[in-house]
């Protein structure tokens, strides 16, 4: 016997949706929440039917008023510190209180890691972004800049040019865009800047530039960064799971991992950061996953 039937890492909307659609099906489960959400420090979110332009943090509320009316999904905010394999199941760790589940999903997402610009911070979530397809429509036509030093930094950049002709892409002293690709964007009519930036700048309304490292400032009155992303998955250091070459956990597509009973879903999973609509639907594809196992294991093939 376990405490739980699954336990979930992670409350963002893989998670909800996981925990609300196994809820449904008459799993008990419990919510392990850090109360640390990448998004945290958007004001609006776009693309969720139904609920474009809700903040990131009013959607998770939405979702944790749903579930309580479920008897059997219980919510304990805390830091999970270890994941182990017990006869059964798993056992969970967090604040010093371990608790077991025959079942955990994974869905704890990403930690993002921001250019080293002082300034950056205070224009992330405004006028500053990382995701094209939340942000991208709220800023078109505007001068844009796009911030980053990753290999998919010209890819990047035509996606960016969707919503503004006026774009310039920073390189921060970096060959992150090749001299071929530099002409293939220069043909779309964007520029690129390969000096050395020292902050960026601006006013109480916002983002008004990019400072370079001589001194010179660029003006652009809002854009998007190119983050780095660490999957902190430390927790789960003892259990053998098989992971891409960028550290994302391999899945199928109802989230198994290699490690029979274990799923996970939304960022956590290849490739990468998601859309809070994809990430949902994720979870719920976990859920149904759990199901289909469930009665496999029960009643044969």
């Amino acid at each position: 016997m376990t405490d739980t039937d699954v336990i979930i890492v992670g409350a963002g909307p893989a998670g909800l949706s996981a925990a609300l659609n196994l809820a449904r099906s008459r799993h008990r489960v419990l919510i392990f929440d850090s109360n640390r959400p990448r998004n945290a420090a958007t004001l609006a979110s776009h693309g969720f039917l139904s609920r474009d332009g809700v903040s990131p943090l009013k959607l998770r509320k939405i979702g944790l008023i749903e579930l309580e009316q479920y008897p059997d999904v219980q919510h304990k905010r805390g830091l999970v510190e270890r994941i182990e394999q017990v006869d059964g199941g798993f056992a969970v760790t967090s604040s010093g209180e371990t608790v077991t589940a025959r079942i955990v999903v994974l869905a704890s997402g990403l930690k993002e890691i921001l250019p080293a610009l002082p300034s950056i911070r205070a224009y992330y979530g405004t006028s500053l972004h990382s995701c094209l397809v939340c942000d991208g429509y709220e800023k078109r036509d505007q001068p844009l800049a796009l911030i980053g030093e990753s290999a998919d930094l010209a890819e990047r950049s035509l996606l960016v040019s969707r919503w503004s002709d006026d774009l310039i892409v920073f390189t921060n002293g970096t060959d992150a865009i090749s001299p071929d690709d530099e002409a293939r964007l220069a043909e779309r009519g964007i520029r690129v800047e390969r000096r050395a930036i020292e902050d960026v700048v601006g006013d109480r309304d916002g983002l008004t530039g990019v400072r370079l490292a001589n001194g010179e400032v660029i003006e652009r009155r809002a854009g998007f960064i190119r983050p780095g992303y660490l999957t902190n998955l430390d927790f789960i250091g003892a259990l053998d799971v098989e992971r891409d070459k960028d550290g994302f956990l391999v899945v199928d597509e109802y989230g198994r991992t290699s490690l029979p009973w274990l799923y996970a879903a939304g960022d956590l999973t290849p490739p990468g950061p998601k859309q809070l609509i994809v990430a949902a639907g994720q979870g719920a594809m976990v859920a149904g996953g759990i199901n289909r196992d469930e009665m496999l294991t029960r009643f044969g093939s």
